[in-house]
């Protein structure tokens, strides 16, 4: 389980997040990419939505079950890139996906408003 937010973050809205209360508006697919083109693609998203003013999106990282010895590779390196560069000034928080939606293998990032 991961999650994260902004300094002074709503722990309220964070707990919303986690719970899945924010419809999701677009997601993006991260499976079969390298760490690289991972960190790549998800700059690319979130700029994107936030551009096209969404709020809520799902990025899909996998559970890394095709990872050498079955490790998270790209679960492990999402904290850091959400919380560098561009990005990190669109980013407000970041949880764990409900079961529904992709369970451990997902996460939900809400994005500030434009």
């Amino acid at each position: 389980y991961i999650e994260g937010s902004v300094r002074g973050f709503d722990r309220e809205l964070l707990k919303r997040l986690k719970r899945g209360e924010f419809p999701v508006q677009d997601h993006i697919d991260l499976h079969g990419l390298t760490r690289e083109e991972a960190e790549s693609a998800i700059r690319g998203f979130i700029i994107a939505s936030f551009r096209l003013g969404l709020r809520c999106v799902l990025i899909i990282h996998g559970r890394g079950l095709n990872s050498p010895e079955s490790f998270p590779v790209l679960k492990e390196g999402l904290p850091t890139w959400l919380g560098r560069g561009q990005v990190k000034r669109i980013v407000l928080a970041f949880a764990t996906a409900r079961p529904y939606d992709g369970g451990a293998g997902a996460v939900y990032v809400l994005l500030r408003r434009r």
